[in-house]
């Protein structure tokens, strides 16, 4: 497998759990896991397409799909960072791959399906030509993304 580093768009952040994530069990709730995949997104986001550029050009990203599939359990203790990067891309979807790690292991993997849809009137568009430009300079479609 290659590095990390040569995914497309990958960014990786620290991410920190609230006295509010916790549930009564004193375990970080599953609802956390999607705020935390919506700050690695918009984090993607302003790193490599900016959200402002979109809506000034008319359109905007939605999500399809997301799903998650727990590892182990977090808590107010963890010290956790997430990462996310590009793991595909046609002419109308980008799917998107995430992991919550702690301690070198993995709490949490997720999955997102999306497209960009035009403001006026909520329809999907064509992937933008810059966006798959700058997916294909990053790497050729590998299989272990």
């Amino acid at each position: 497998m290659e590095e990390k580093a040569q995914w497309p768009f990958l960014i990786e952040v620290p991410l920190r759990v609230k006295t509010y994530d916790i549930d009564f069990a004193g375990i970080v709730s599953n609802i956390v896991y999607i705020r935390w995949l919506e700050n690695l997104r918009l984090e993607m986001l302003s790193r490599y397409f900016p959200l402002e550029d979109q809506l000034d050009r008319g359109f905007a990203p939605v999500l399809a799909k997301t799903s998650i599939e727990y590892k182990r359990p977090l808590n107010i203790r963890s010290t956790i960072s997430g990462r996310m990067w590009m793991s595909g891309l046609d002419s109308r979807r980008w799917y998107l791959k995430a992991e919550i790690v702690t301690q070198g292991k993995v709490a949490a993997l997720a999955e997102q399906v999306g497209l960009f849809v035009r403001q006026e009137d909520g329809r999907p568009i064509e992937m933008p030509a810059e966006i798959a430009e700058m997916y294909d300079s990053f790497t050729t479609h590998r299989a272990d993304i």
